[in-house]
């Protein structure tokens, strides 16, 4: 018999970034997302939604917003899966990040990268 309850999905991801529209950019460029929607953020400075038509990472700032962030704190990264690692590598280098790390094993390879706040992102190929 089948389960009655839906599965369930991650609908987005808060991040403070000090630059939420350089951040954006790099987003929208690698992922293939498109920018959902921009405004004021609840308690005081702003956000810009980027992603997909259900899920989408959101990029806040504010005057809290330093960049002073360690990798594990409070998280370790953030993973992507994209169809091309080579291109999505070509892009993350024309935003003038470094990728490091690339590593191929199971169950795909990938590369990591630091945005300019100092979090870890990893991007994924299955293919």
């Amino acid at each position: 018999m089948a389960n009655p309850k839906q599965l369930g999905r991650l609908e987005h991801a808060n991040i403070s970034v000090t630059d939420p529209d350089r951040s954006a950019a790099l987003l929208i460029e690698l992922l293939g997302w498109k920018e959902r929607w921009r405004g004021p953020s609840m308690l005081g400075g702003r956000s810009i939604h980027v992603g997909a038509d259900h899920d989408y990472v959101a990029l806040y700032t504010g005057d809290h917003v330093k960049g002073e962030y360690r990798k594990g704190q409070p998280l370790n990264h953030i993973a992507f899966t994209v169809g091309d690692l080579d291109e999505a590598e070509e892009v993350v280098e024309r935003h003038g990040l470094k990728p490091f790390g690339h590593d191929d094993y199971e169950p795909g390879r990938r590369f990591y990268f630091f945005d300019w706040d100092g979090i870890e992102f990893e991007v994924v190929s299955y293919e």
